[in-house]
Formats: C-alpha cells, structure tokens, sequence
C-alpha cells in the first residue's frame, strides 16, 4: 500500500514563498499512480484541489492558483514538491498529497502569519 508523507514548515510570513515535500513509500512515483495530486483544507472549509503531477511528469494546476503554484517531482527521491508563492493569510491550510485521490498523507498545518 502506498503512503505519504508531507513535511515542512509549520509557519510561514506573508508573501513568502511555502516549500512543501511528499515523501513516498510502497510506491514509486513514476508508476502505476496516474497522478499525484495537492489538496488543502483552510480552517471551517472544505477541501481545495491545489494541482497535480501525472507519473509523466505534466503538471495541471487549479484556474485560481495557477500563478502562484509550481509542483515538481525528484524521482531519485520518490517526492513531491508543492511551491506556493506569495503567500497570505488565505493560505493558511492544512495541506494533503494524495495518490489519485485515494491514497492520502495525514496532511502538514501550515499557517500564514507575521
């Protein structure tokens, strides 16, 4: 079974830039997964799709953060990467990275603050 595992940092002032890593185990990234995907949860909301990398390598990102966002991938490493700029108080989340939407990290807080 795959897992995943988000990390980085808890905390993050505005307009910086938030770096997040999945890591992956059980599974390779460049396998059978079609698409490894970014969602979040700001606090009271409900989940937000952020992007996705297919096990090709193409990224597609949501309309409303698509100028903000930019997911790669270290296949050496079996990760993820989620890159988030100019960051404000509406990115405050907590952040998941799933496996087509069916295998799923226990998610990282993040929270957008000076």
């Amino acid at each position: 079974q795959v897992q995943l595992r988000e990390s980085g940092p808890g905390l993050v002032k505005p307009s910086q830039t938030l770096t997040l890593t999945c890591t992956v185990s059980g599974g390779s990234i460049t396998g059978n997964i079609k698409y490894w995907s970014w969602v979040r949860q700001p606090p009271g909301k409900g989940l937000e799709w952020i992007g996705a990398i297919g096990n090709t390598g193409s990224t597609l990102y949501s309309p409303s953060l698509q100028s903000r966002t930019s997911i790669s991938r270290d296949t050496s490493k079996n990760q993820l990467t989620l890159q988030l700029t100019s960051v404000t108080s509406e990115d405050t989340a907590v952040y998941y990275c799933t496996g087509s939407l069916l295998d799923w990290g226990q998610g990282t807080q993040v929270t957008v603050s000076s």
